[in-house]
């Protein structure tokens, strides 16, 4: 199979490239490596062909895409508050760049597995979340993973390609970001935890997450590239929920409250039970074995940010200003 990855230089992507690599398959690689890194794909060099390409420019990115089997479409901007702060911009990278990916993809009848975000369903009123949950996006980057689903799979429907969406839950695992925008726990941290900082809990800290180890998620993008499927969407979680407390608590170290901020669920939780079924997928990676992991490569944190109270209440500020009902 010849299988191309957008964003295949990134955390996710370069996970899933080295999956299709090391079953056989024939890989094209598209990043702009604005936030992917080339040596995420230090494992495969040589093995993959590395088109740095801009997906919201036309370039020959789109005649690969046209010549490719599949494409997983994982291309994206990521973060909360930079979303916030220049939505045009996530419009352009997560909305418009994937009407270029199934342009490209609608010509030959390539069949597309997109990355969206479990962000969609925002403060769900139903827990474990299932797939059929109400779609009420609380920020510009929810709002912008939650359009680009709803392109990839009209044009599907109007076009008459194959496509599936992923809505991923919390993933976390080696590779993921060390360094930019105030972002995912895990990461805040681990590198608290090597400058010896108090480790930052928002509010009580009992709030759970679906923490999703990386490899698992890898895993689920393959079987669905795999499957004969068309026009579905599934959640890929963990099939456990963990309170930030006890991640803490796996990681050590002090810790410091900080307030909690608006728009954020108290509990994400996937319900799998739709993926388990139709893909034949399954987590097999417990948070106590992903942190374990994590805690051997926390040297990959020892150049990122080390956030404190008062520079996460300053990064945040735009977060409350508009999330919280300010103007």
């Amino acid at each position: 199979m010849k299988a191309l990855v957008t964003g295949g230089c990134g955390f996710i992507g370069s996970h899933l490239v080295e999956r299709l690599v090391s079953q056989g398959h024939s890989v094209i690689v598209v990043d702009s490596l604005r936030s992917g890194r080339e040596e995420n794909l230090s494992s495969v060099q040589g093995q993959v062909e590395l088109l740095v390409e801009d997906i919201r420019n036309q370039g020959t990115w789109q005649t690969a895409v046209e010549s490719s089997d599949l494409v997983f479409h994982l291309a994206a901007l990521a973060d909360i508050v930079p979303s916030i702060q220049d939505p045009t911009e996530y419009f352009s990278t997560n909305v418009s760049a994937t009407v270029n990916v199934v342009e490209a993809a609608k010509r030959n009848k390539t069949r597309v597995v997109y990355a969206a975000s479990s962000s969609c369903y925002g403060i769900p009123d139903v827990y474990p979340t299932p797939e059929d949950a109400e779609v009420r996006p609380e920020y510009p980057y929810a709002l912008t993973k939650r359009l680009g689903e709803e392109v990839v799979l009209h044009w599907s429907k109007v076009y008459g390609f194959a496509a599936v969406s992923l809505r991923l839950f919390n993933v976390y695992g080696p590779r993921s970001r060390t360094s930019g925008a105030y972002g995912a726990v895990m990461g805040v941290f681990l590198a608290q935890k090597l400058a010896k900082k108090s480790l930052t809990i928002v509010g009580d800290g009992n709030q759970t997450r679906d923490f999703t180890f990386v490899t698992d998620v890898a895993d689920a993008f393959v079987a669905a590239g795999r499957s004969h499927l068309s026009g579905q969407v599934f959640n890929v979680g963990s099939g456990e929920t963990t309170s930030v407390n006890h991640l803490a608590s796996l990681i050590g170290g002090e810790t410091v409250h900080i307030p909690r901020r608006p728009g954020e669920p108290d509990v994400t939780f996937a319900d799998i039970s739709r993926i388990k079924a139709d893909l034949g997928w399954q987590p097999r990676i417990g948070i106590e074995d992903g942190v374990a992991e994590m805690l051997n490569h926390i040297d990959l944190w020892r150049s990122a940010p080390v956030w404190t109270p008062e520079s996460i209440a300053v990064a945040t500020e735009d977060w409350f200003k508009y999330l919280g009902g300010g103007s």
